[in-house]
């Protein structure tokens, strides 16, 4: 069993669960598994104050064992994820995605994809051993820049190259990373953008603002007369959409409607979509009205993607946003979602409200409740008791679920009735507060 990864890396509060003694330890033990397979290590980060403290560490650990290192610098997730593949290498992304600044976490890619849960077993074993390793002096490597942010703008750029729409845009790239490369795509198409909280200063990632903080962005499309606004995270792997209105378009509408222009441009292998088992009914009959299969994982992307890779599916995602197309990318990567969907509305001529007004969204509430202990919680028989009162009712769907990288477990129903499936919700949490204030 796991200790230090969870469902997307290594995640923690800063100098309390992610120290710097335990990011030098990750570089020095990716050094050691990966050195000889790959001649170097490449290091990218957030826009969180703690990510160059990490970078340094990282660093440090792996060229005393012998691995040459080269810095990133500021770039989205999938933009290590894209260079990794590229220079056939590996990288370690120091970013806790959508949370705080308070947080902060590692993500280990290899060749453009995340490690499987057997080399995270390997890694934490080297880890958690007792000594550290170092390479003779001799062989003590170097740490230098790697100018490679600029492949990969270039790379999106040859993609989407005549994205000519007259429509008023309003960004939020949440004071991530994001902001580190936008402007530098959006420039090459002939659109009409204003993005905001581009002004990072290591604290205000995610606060009040991007994909977690729809509010802000929503305000300023109805005072500001905006067609519509796109969402991303801290690390730019996940992105949403707002409508003219300023309601929120999540993941499942957004692969919805993706999905069905790809089927039109036989771009659709399998004729399928994978998404989890947190997705919408509204989003599977909309997929069965246009003859497209739907394939549910477990939470958690890397679960998508293994699916995917495992079937050769296109394109698969979650409700938040993290959407992979395989064809374009090899993670979950927001600009990269941001570009098909406006692909998408050049390509059925429909604004976003005419496009997801034809999705049919059930009523679904998620509750996230904070816990001292989630593995003890969900272990207590009177959780069990409680959820087989609910497994079996047609037309209802529960799922109950400890966080992956967080002290909190989630609480999700959903069904026809508003009403029934708020109080179920709501019933779960009180027994969760209840059991977590007796340990």
């Amino acid at each position: 069993m796991k200790r230090l990864f969870g469902t997307d890396g290594i995640r923690g509060i800063v100098n309390e669960e992610l120290t710097v003694e335990l990011a030098m330890r990750v570089g020095n033990a990716v050094a050691r598994l990966y050195n000889g397979k790959y001649d170097r290590l490449l290091i990218a980060m957030d826009t969180r104050n703690s990510g160059k403290m990490f970078e340094i560490a990282i660093a440090s650990g792996a060229v005393a064992a012998g691995m040459k290192v080269e810095s990133c610098g500021v770039i989205p997730t999938p933009s290590l994820a894209y260079l990794t593949k590229k220079e056939k290498t590996v990288g370690i992304m120091i970013s806790a995605s959508h949370n705080p600044s308070t947080y902060n976490g590692l993500k280990v890619l290899c060749e453009g994809f995340k490690i499987p849960d057997e080399e995270e077993v390997d890694l934490e074993n080297i880890i958690l051993s007792e000594n550290m390793e170092y390479a003779p002096y001799g062989d003590v490597e170097e740490f230098i820049i790697n100018g490679g942010k600029d492949k990969y703008i270039e790379y999106v750029k040859s993609i989407y190259k005549n994205l000519n729409l007259n429509y008023k845009i309003a960004i939020d790239v949440g004071n991530g990373a994001a902001g580190s490369v936008i402007e530098s795509i959006l420039n090459n198409l002939n659109l009409n953008y204003t993005v905001f909280n581009n002004e990072p200063d290591g604290f205000n990632i995610n606060q009040n603002c991007g994909s977690t903080a729809p509010d802000f962005l929503s305000d300023k499309i109805k005072k500001g007369n905006y067609d519509f606004g796109i969402l991303f995270d801290g690390d730019a792997d996940r992105c949403l959409f707002l409508d003219s209105k300023g309601n929120l378009v999540d993941g499942d509408k957004l692969m919805a409607i993706n999905a069905f222009k790809l089927k039109k441009q036989n771009r659709l292998s399998e004729n399928t979509v994978v998404a989890t088992i947190m997705s919408n009914l509204g989003f599977e009959e909309y997929l069965k009205e246009h003859g497209i299969n739907l394939v549910r994982t477990g939470v958690g992307d890397k679960y998508v993607l293994q699916r995917m890779i495992d079937n050769n599916f296109t394109i698969g995602g979650e409700q938040s946003g993290h959407i992979i197309f395989m064809d374009r990318s090899t993670t979950g990567d927001g600009l990269i979602t941001a570009l098909e969907t406006l692909d998408t509305m050049k390509f059925f001529e429909k604004t976003i409200d005419e496009l997801i007004c034809e999705i049919p969204s059930y009523p679904q509430l998620l509750k996230n409740v904070s816990v001292k202990n989630k593995k003890d919680v969900m272990k207590d028989e009177r959780i069990e008791k409680l959820k087989e009162k609910y497994e079996n009712i047609s037309g209802l769907k529960l799922v109950l679920r400890p966080s992956g990288t967080e002290h909190k477990i989630r609480v999700m129903a959903e069904g026809k009735d508003a009403e029934r499936v708020n109080s179920i919700v709501y019933e779960f949490v009180e027994l969760i507060e209840l059991i977590d204030k007796e340990y």
